[in-house]
C-alpha cells in the first residue's frame, strides 16, 4: 500500500456527502438536546449561528420524544444573501457558543469530527450493499456493514491516535484481519483471574493452541527466562507500537515484559474498536484489549485493577439469570467475561489516581463467543443493525420484519420480549441496570424473527442501584448510589430516548409501522410484564414507566463539555446533563 492509498477514499464528492450527513445529524441531535432552537421559516426550519449572520435552513418531520427527522438534501447555508457550501468544521465554529465548546475542547472536538467524516467517506467508498443483502450475511459481515455508529453522538468515530494506515488496519468497517501481539508479563506485576472452573494453563492452550504456547515458551527459555514466572497478555498491535514500546520501556528493558510476537489466529475488530472476534476459530473467545485511543468521550483503556473482579461479576450475573424464571423465560443470556489479565506499572500507579489512563494501558479480557450457543436455523446480528438504513432508504429492521412473515407489531412484540422484558425485570426485581445500547446487545434471529437476546460488556457496564444490596465481596463494586428520581433514566434514557426513539421514527418514515402503533406495542409489553409479576406492584408505582414525562439526559452535552473524560467514573450520576423534560410516549396508554 502506498502513502496515497491510505487516503484514497477522501474525494471531494464523498467529503461533500459526509459533511451533509453529519450536519444533518448535528441539527437533529443538538435540537433534540436543546442546544439549537430552530424556528419556522416558510415551509422550512431555520437556525441562526452565534453571530446571527449565517442561517441554516432545512425541512424536518418531528416525532415522539422530540425527535427531528431532518432531510439531508434540504439543508442549505446562507450568509449575506449568498448560499454557501456545507462544511462541518465551519458549523461547529459558527455554533461554538451555542454548543458550549470551550477554547480548550474545540480543536480536539474538530479533530474528532474530521475523523468521523473521514470514516464516513470510507464507508461511502465501499461497494453498496442493500439491507436485504446485508441481512443474508454472516454475523461479522453485518457487524462491519454498520455505517452510522452510535445514533446519538455526533462525533462518534473519533478514534484519535489512529493514522490513515492504522485506520484501514483496525477500524471495524474495514473488516481487516488482525493478529494480536502477545507479551509475557512477569507475575510480580501481573495477575490472571478467571471464572469458576477455569485454570490458566489449560485455558491458554485452548485459546492459543498448544503449538503456539510452546513456541512462546521457547522464546522465553531462549532468553534464559522461566515461562512459569510469566503470564501471557494479548495486546492490540497499535497499543504495542504506539504506547507500550515507549511508555513501558523500563518494563521491557528489565524483562518484566517480553514481546513474544503475533499469535496465529486472525481476529476482526468489533464496533467497540478494542474488542476482537476470532475469525480463525469462531468458537473461541472474543478478546478485549486496552487501547489508548480517544473515542466518544473516553480513552479506551482497560484497568488492571478492574480486571481482577471481572470474571466473578460475570459468574454472579449468569447465576442470577439462571435462577430467575422470568429472565429464563425470555431466553436472555449473557456472554460472560470468563478470564482477565492485567499488568500494574508500579511507578505510574505511584504517580496517578486510580482513574488515570496511565493505569489502563495493559490489560485484557476474554469474553465468550455467542457462536457455540446457536441452534439449528439461528443466526446472529448486532442490535445496532436495527437502526441501519441502506443507500436506497431501506432499513435492516424492515427487511427482518418482511422476512419473518409477521405483521410489524407481531414482530415488535417478539423483539420487546427478548430485549425489553429482561431490562424491566432486572430493574424492578433486582435494581440491576445494564448499558443496553445497540452495540452491547446481540440478537439471535430465525427467519427474521428475534428469538432471544444476548447481553455483553457486563463488568464495566452493569450497576446495582441499591447501595445496601447484599452482594458477594468481589461483586460489590457494581453497587452505585443514584438519586431516586434518576434511577428510571436507565430505561427512559438508555432504551426509550437512545434507541427506541430512532427505531420508531425509522419504521414510521419507511411506512412500515406508524409511531402510535410502535409505542402502543411497547406499552402493551410493559403492561404484560407488570401483570406477570404482581408481587412487584409497589415497585411499579414507585418507579412509574407511564409517568407523563421524564428528564431529558443529554449525551452530546457531556462530550461537548469534556471530550476526553465526559463522565467522572467515581460519580456517574453526578455527571448527567439534565435539560428540561420529554413527554413520555407511554403516558396515558
Amino acid at each position: 500500500m502506498t502513502l496515497a492509498d491510505a487516503v484514497s477514499h477522501l474525494s471531494p464528492e464523498r467529503w461533500e456527502s459526509a459533511n451533509r450527513l453529519l450536519i444533518r445529524k448535528a441539527l437533529a441531535e443538538f435540537t433534540h438536546e436543546r442546544l439549537l432552537a430552530p424556528r419556522p421559516d416558510g415551509d422550512h426550519w431555520a437556525v441562526h449561528t452565534d453571530d446571527g449572520l449565517t442561517r441554516y435552513r432545512f425541512t424536518a418531520v418531528r416525532h415522539a420524544l422530540d425527535h427531528w427527522q431532518v432531510d439531508p438534501d434540504s439543508i442549505t447555508r446562507h450568509r449575506d444573501g449568498t448560499e454557501l457550501p456545507l462544511a462541518a468544521l465551519d458549523f461547529f465554529i459558527e455554533f461554538k457558543a451555542s454548543l458550549g465548546l470551550s477554547d480548550e475542547i474545540l480543536p480536539i472536538y474538530l479533530e474528532e469530527i474530521s475523523s468521523t467524516l473521514a470514516s464516513t467517506c470510507y464507508k461511502l467508498a465501499k461497494p453498496r450493499v442493500t439491507s436485504a443483502e446485508l441481512a443474508k450475511g454472516s454475523f461479522q459481515e453485518i457487524e462491519s456493514g454498520m455505517t452510522e455508529g452510535h445514533p446519538c453522538f455526533v462525533a462518534n468515530n473519533g478514534r484519535l491516535g489512529f493514522g490513515g494506515h492504522e485506520y484501514l488496519a483496525y477500524a471495524p468497517e474495514t473488516a481487516s484481519p488482525v493478529r494480536l501481539v502477545w507479551l509475557a508479563a512477569h507475575r510480580s506485576r501481573a495477575a490472571f483471574t478467571a471464572g469458576v472452573g477455569i485454570e490458566y494453563e489449560a485455558f491458554l492452550r485452548e485459546e492459543l493452541g498448544a503449538e503456539t504456547v510452546e513456541r512462546f515458551h521457547a522464546r522465553l527459555t531462549g532468553q534464559g527466562l522461566d515461562p512459569a514466572d510469566y503470564l501471557l497478555i494479548p495486546v492490540h498491535p497499535w497499543q504495542w507500537s504506539n504506547k507500550l514500546t515507549v511508555t513501558f520501556a523500563a518494563e521491557i528493558a528489565r524483562r518484566h515484559l517480553v514481546c513474544l510476537g503475533e499469535g496465529d489466529d486472525e481476529y476482526l475488530a468489533q464496533q467497540s474498536i478494542r474488542t476482537f472476534f476470532n475469525r480463525t476459530n469462531p468458537q473461541r473467545h472474543y478478546v478485549k484489549t486496552a487501547l489508548s485511543v480517544l473515542n466518544m468521550g473516553f480513552m479506551r483503556g482497560l484497568s488492571a485493577a478492574y480486571m481482577e473482579a471481572t470474571p466473578a461479576i460475570n459468574d454472579w450475573l449468569a447465576q442470577l439469570i439462571a435462577d430467575d424464571p422470568v429472565l429464563k423465560s425470555t431466553g436472555l443470556t449473557i456472554i460472560r467475561e470468563r478470564a482477565a489479565v492485567g499488568y500494574r506499572h508500579l511507578e505510574y500507579e505511584e504517580a496517578t489516581d486510580r482513574y488515570s489512563p496511565y493505569r489502563k494501558m495493559l490489560a485484557a479480557l476474554w469474553r465468550e463467543s455467542p457462536v457455540p450457543s446457536l441452534r439449528e436455523g439461528e443466526s446472529l446480528a448486532t442490535m445496532a443493525s436495527l437502526l441501519h438504513v441502506d443507500h436506497e432508504g431501506a432499513s435492516f429492521a424492515g427487511v427482518l420484519i418482511e422476512r419473518s412473515g409477521l405483521s410489524p407489531r407481531q414482530w415488535l412484540r417478539g423483539y420487546l420480549r427478548a430485549y425489553l422484558t429482561p431490562l424491566l425485570h432486572s430493574f424492578y426485581a433486582y435494581d440491576l441496570v445494564f448499558m443496553p445500547h445497540g452495540e452491547n446487545v446481540i440478537l439471535v434471529l430465525e427467519d427474521g424473527e428475534v428469538r432471544r437476546a444476548v447481553f455483553k460488556d457486563i463488568a464495566e457496564e452493569i450497576a446495582v442501584l441499591d447501595p445496601d444490596a447484599a452482594l458477594p465481596p468481589q461483586v460489590r463494586r457494581i453497587r452505585v448510589e443514584v438519586p431516586d428520581d434518576q434511577k428510571l433514566l436507565s430505561l427512559f434514557t438508555d432504551v426509550f430516548d437512545c434507541f427506541f426513539r430512532f427505531l420508531a421514527a425509522g419504521l414510521a418514515t419507511e411506512g412500515i409501522l406508524e409511531e402510535d402503533g410502535f409505542w402502543r406495542t411497547v406499552a402493551e409489553a410493559v403492561r404484560g410484564y407488570q401483570e406477570s409479576v404482581p408481587e412487584l406492584a409497589w415497585k411499579f408505582r414507585q418507579y412509574d414507566l407511564f409517568a407523563p414525562e421524564f428528564a431529558l439526559s443529554c449525551l452530546n452535552r457531556l462530550q461537548l463539555r469534556d471530550n476526553r473524560q465526559m463522565v467522572d467514573l467515581a460519580d456517574p450520576s453526578g455527571a448527567l446533563q439534565l435539560v428540561g423534560t420529554l413527554r413520555n410516549p407511554l403516558a396515558g396508554r
